[in-house]
């Protein structure tokens, strides 16, 4: 008899209690590549030069405004396990050098600014009315040594070496213009989920969190099927994948033809695996890609006898905003902001003040 995994909490819980890392960029969804190799012929508009395109000015009765008390944010440090402290500026800027490829086109830039700061000041809000102990009452946390929400200007410039200044310099021009702006919806700010690339179309938050989001629902994303590695193919031996699934579930029974382990049974709209099984084990495809270490859920499984290929298009978990995405926009000539208003669904752009 088959019986199913129960998987993840309840979206509220997940949103606002995890680390800030588990959402978003780490280095195992986010590489940070030195060029996006996006075909020329593909790109209308191919330099870093685009002219500045400002926001939309709405009426001053329309436009959203909260306060930014430029107090700026408490971090824990996963590595030192210090708390420290930097002012709204220096996040921003650090949050972009850590998350996105500083030869990404400036508006992509400023997109990534916007959601990582609004991501994290909503972080901010609810440690401040529940302290997490474990993070030393800190807003959040993040690994500035290994590249994970936020990183400092010396760590950025000694891995880029004589580029460090010159891509320093075009990641603070960029976070410098979008620092003054938040994602909100229905006047809360959002939990402006993002990754590497989706598969063409992002993934519905449901999809992937057990619980939804008016604004985190499907888009298109053309711009990622042009991305590097947008397919990946993961190999391993028949006796490497039977030892994963053995260990996650001790009672599981496979047929004795491992090509007949694995049944995928439904597809989310942007062809990420949400149903399959594995012997009599029900999963979703989030669920084999977090055991075997895949790119993403969008995958397809054939075998051999002796070994299993996974086919995965994509990288990360696919909800929000999509970096390479952003990219290809921006150099088709949009704007951050129509960038943002694009993946996130009915969201706006709201001013903050001081």
């Amino acid at each position: 008899m088959r019986y199913r995994v129960a998987t993840g909490l309840l979206f509220a819980i997940l949103m606002f209690s995890i680390p800030l890392l588990a959402l978003f960029g780490t280095n195992s969804d986010v590489q940070l590549l030195p060029i996006p190799n996006v075909p020329v012929q593909e790109i209308e508009n191919q330099t870093a030069d685009t002219p500045l395109q400002k926001p939309p000015q709405a009426p001053a009765e329309d436009l959203q405004v909260y306060p930014e008390k430029n107090a700026g944010f408490d971090i824990y440090d996963q590595t030192s396990e210090k708390v420290f402290h930097v002012d709204n500026i220096t996040f921003v800027r650090g949050a972009v050098a850590a998350e996105m490829p500083p030869t990404f086109h400036k508006e992509a830039l400023k997109a990534q600014a916007v959601a990582a700061h609004t991501y994290a000041l909503v972080q901010k809000a609810n440690h401040e009315q529940e302290p997490d102990k474990t993070i030393k009452e800190a807003d959040f946390s993040a690994d500035p040594e290994n590249w994970k929400v936020y990183t400092t200007e010396e760590i950025f410039k000694e891995r880029y070496g004589e580029l460090g200044d010159a891509y320093w310099k075009m990641i603070c021009e960029a976070a410098d213009e979008a620092a003054g702006y938040i994602l909100t919806y229905e006047d809360e700010p959002i939990v402006a989920a993002y990754h590497s690339m989706s598969s063409g179309t992002t993934e519905d938050a449901s999809n992937v969190w057990t619980g939804s989001a008016p604004y985190l629902v499907p888009v298109e994303s053309y711009g990622d099927t042009l991305a590097p590695d947008y397919e990946s193919a993961a190999v391993f031996s028949v006796q490497q994948v039977q030892q994963v699934l053995t260990d996650a579930y001790p009672k599981i029974q496979l047929p004795q033809d491992p090509a007949q382990w694995f049944e995928i049974v439904q597809r989310s709209e942007g062809g990420y695996v949400t149903k399959m099984y594995a012997g009599d084990v029900e999963l979703a495809g989030k669920d084999l890609r977090t055991l075997l270490q895949l790119r993403s859920a969008d995958f397809t499984i054939s075998c051999d006898g002796s070994q299993f290929t996974f086919n995965v298009k994509g990288y990360g978990h696919g909800v929000g905003l999509s970096q390479y995405g952003a990219d290809y926009m921006a150099r088709q000539g949009s704007s951050f902001d129509e960038i943002l208003l694009h993946y996130y669904t009915g969201a706006a752009l709201t001013a903050l003040v001081n």
